[in-house]
């Protein structure tokens, strides 16, 4: 199925795009969230006119994540957790549980944003977490993970 990016998407394409994606996606996804428009010759002429007020608003949307961003470097998270002598964690450090922490230090950063590819943390430590704020933008934080005291 052909549809019409109306929005940068990360692993599809960027504004204008016109990709050819599984009709479930389509349907169930970019369509109803407003990220794109079926590929139709009158959505084509409509997308021609709207196109330069798209880019604008993709523009702006940049620099809001890029200022987020700037503030967001030098924040250090630190989370107090149960664990052992030896550093192993009492259950795991989240995005959720990030998420938490940002939220109580002032910034509302939502948990599927934040980015942990080898899973939840688990030893105590400092970690580096990157936050995907924008398809374009990634901010990077430290999280401190210490031994809790009893």
């Amino acid at each position: 199925m052909e549809v019409i990016l109306l929005e940068k998407i990360r692993n599809l394409g960027s504004i204008g795009a016109k990709v050819s994606v599984k009709a479930g996606h389509a349907r169930n996804y970019l369509v109803p969230y407003g990220k794109a428009v079926m590929a139709t010759e009158a959505n084509l002429e409509k997308f021609a006119k709207m196109r330069e007020e798209l880019e604008k608003n993709a523009a702006a949307e940049i620099k809001v994540a890029e200022e987020l961003a700037a503030k967001l470097e030098p924040v250090i998270i630190t989370i107090p957790v149960k664990s052992t002598e030896d550093g192993k964690l009492f259950g795991s450090v989240s995005a959720s549980t990030i998420s938490q922490a940002l939220k109580e230090a002032g910034f509302d950063i939502k948990r599927n944003i934040i980015s942990l590819p080898q899973g939840a943390i688990r030893q105590v430590g400092e970690n580096e977490v990157a936050l995907l704020l924008h398809p374009d933008v990634t901010a990077k934080i430290k999280v401190n993970v210490v031994a809790a005291k009893e």
